[in-house]
């Protein structure tokens, strides 16, 4: 298991980019969160099979199709007992 926090830069708000994130989560069993900032980027934090976290980083990466992905910034952080799901904060 591993847990990532990441900062995506881009045009990511707007353009349905947190709904793709948390369908893309689900489908890799992943938890987690995503929100959007004031300064335009979106904040993930993602947690599940290391594998799986980094098939999410690479879809990420590629984005929606509406959203473009400028950068993104990964730290790892540490492991969140008892979550059950991927969500959207507001």
């Amino acid at each position: 298991m591993i847990r990532y926090s990441a900062i995506v830069q881009g045009r990511v708000q707007g353009v349905g980019f947190r709904y793709f994130l948390q369908l893309t989560a689900c489908k890799l069993n992943l938890t987690g969160w995503c929100r959007n900032l004031m300064n335009g980027n979106v904040e993930i934090e993602v947690q599940g099979l290391e594998n799986n976290v980094l098939s999410f980083v690479s879809e990420v990466k590629k984005g929606n199709g509406f959203a473009r992905v400028s950068d993104i910034n990964l730290d790892i952080l540490p492991i969140l007992d008892g979550e059950k799901k991927f969500s959207i904060k507001y």
